[in-house]
């Protein structure tokens, strides 16, 4: 009895072992030929902006945080071959390629698919998204962010697991 305890006993902590293995998530990928330069931060408090009233045609901006905030710019560069790492940020970033091109991967995609951007293009990277960008050439881009006071510099990016769907 004593020989079949002691065995079953070894069978159930190497299967916990391997368990855990088989279940742990990924590490956090870290960047490679990625590197950000802080191009300006402010802090503006609380924001209540509209400009309903006085519209440009038919643009207008409703704003409104209800902490206080800061905004900033920052301008990265990707090398050719490089990445930023899979990351997230605590709010929404508004992006525009200055020179090159990037592909940018959304981790909460099922396909993980690649977005390309060019030199000129623009888009949104939505809050708490994993993602990663790369670059096959070598590009540089601007980032701007309004955020939540407190959150300045590294602490702005949330480095995140690989997600399982993507296979890079």
């Amino acid at each position: 009895m004593g020989t079949f305890r002691a065995l079953a006993t070894g069978a159930s902590a190497s299967a916990l072992i391997l368990s855990s293995f088989l279940v742990a998530p990924a590490a956090a990928t870290p960047g490679q030929g990625f590197a950000p330069s802080p191009i300006v931060s402010g802090h503006f408090g609380t924001l209540t902006v509209n400009t309903s009233k006085d519209k440009t045609g038919k643009w207008g901006l409703i704003l409104k945080t209800l902490d206080d905030t800061d905004i900033g710019a920052d301008r990265l560069t990707v090398q050719a071959g490089g990445f930023s790492g899979w990351h997230a940020h605590p709010a929404p970033v508004f992006v525009t390629v200055t020179k090159g091109n990037i592909t940018w991967y959304d981790g909460s995609d099922p396909l993980c698919t690649g977005h390309p951007y060019s030199a000129g293009q623009s888009f949104i990277e939505d809050a708490y998204v994993p993602h990663n960008v790369t670059s096959a050439d070598g590009a540089e881009f601007v980032a701007v962010v309004i955020k939540p006071a407190g959150f300045p510099g590294p602490a702005f990016r949330l480095d995140r697991n690989k997600p399982n769907n993507c296979g890079f």
